[in-house]
């Protein structure tokens, strides 16, 4: 593994089975991610986006090949294992939010340290911290259903980044959103690779994969391209965005 690599990929196989269909959705994937790089996963329905996204999140393991995050050979963990895995070195973000309903957005991004076993001084420090960070200090006591779309994804960033993760992994971040509010999340994913965090954004949209700064394309299974963004869109200034 290239030492300088958060993620190095060899030779990544997943394959399915669908009845008596025997469905191959990676064929021999290669990549490295390095600290601090900014990269879109692009590619059509049934490329296999969702499936590596899923193996890089440790949602899945590969039928084949290697996958080492952060050092540590993950390819075929037990379920138990990438499950501390995941709330160690991975913050997502979702498309859909998934926040706790009837929870305020402390307790929402104090979940992933209550998992972890962190006192509940600490979570709670923590969790404003962030929470200020996405321009949210003045929500803190306010349940999803209180906040608009946009401040619900940020609520979602923040309980991503509460862990301090390796990596950010975002699953169509802007989907749910206008597009005022899609550019002001792309804004603060803007500030947080300035900040030094790594993002790795599974995308359909060619707007939001131009704001990053390398597009893995994959087709039927494989990598097509995997190149430089040399101007990428940027999402207004350094500030973070305030709150819609």
């Amino acid at each position: 593994m290239n030492q300088q690599s958060i993620i190095s990929i060899r030779e990544l196989t997943k394959e399915y089975v669908m009845g008596t269909q025997k469905v191959r959705a990676l064929r021999g994937v290669d990549f490295d991610i390095k600290k601090n790089e900014y990269v879109a996963i692009m590619g059509p329905s049934g490329s296999g986006k969702s499936t590596l996204m899923n193996i890089i999140g440790c949602l899945d393991t590969p039928t084949a090949g290697s996958y080492h995050l952060n050092g540590q050979d993950v390819s075929h963990l037990t379920d138990n294992d990438l499950a501390a895995v995941r709330n160690r070195e991975i913050g997502f973000v979702f498309q859909t939010f998934n926040l706790l309903p009837r929870s305020d957005c402390l307790a929402n991004v104090e979940l992933p340290l209550i998992y972890a076993g962190i006192r509940s001084s600490e979570r709670k420090k923590r969790a404003l911290e962030v929470l200020d960070r996405v321009g949210l200090s003045d929500r803190v006591d306010h349940k999803p259903n209180e906040l608009s779309g946009g401040q619900r994804q940020r609520v979602a960033i923040a309980r991503a980044l509460v862990n301090n993760p390796s990596i950010l992994l975002a699953d169509e971040p802007t989907g749910n959103l206008d597009s005022k509010t899609g550019e002001e999340i792309m804004r603060l994913f803007e500030n947080l690779y300035d900040a030094g965090h790594t993002i790795i954004v599974v995308t359909h949209e060619k707007d939001v994969a131009r704001h990053s700064r390398r597009i893995i394309n994959l087709f039927d299974g494989m990598i097509e391209s995997d190149t430089r963004v040399d101007e990428p869109v940027l999402a207004g200034n350094n500030n973070v965005a305030q709150p819609d």
